[in-house]
């Protein structure tokens, strides 16, 4: 019974069934080798793929935790955790 809960518990907790959640984390894999793909051609040749990949990361946020209106200042960039941290 313990093995189910490790297939349901967490899709459970966003609201959605394995199957819904198992497309979704896909889809978000894909989404992120392309962007990988992108930033890669992009580190040898700046001038192909200058947004690409922080377009598709910012699109990926937006359909996970919701479009960055007055919500962005909750969020805590790993960048402002070190400065913190520094000081």
């Amino acid at each position: 019974m313990a093995i189910h809960h490790a297939f349901t518990d967490h899709p459970a907790s966003v609201g959605e069934t394995w199957g819904q959640h198992a497309r979704f984390a896909l889809s978000a894999a894909g989404t992120l080798a392309m962007a990988a793909m992108a930033a890669t051609v992009h580190a040898i040749l700046p001038a192909l793929f200058p947004t690409t990949a922080s377009r598709a990361v910012d699109r990926l946020h937006a359909r996970i935790h919701g479009s960055r209106g007055a919500e962005a200042g909750r969020i805590t960039t790993m960048e402002s955790r070190t400065a913190r941290q520094a000081a």
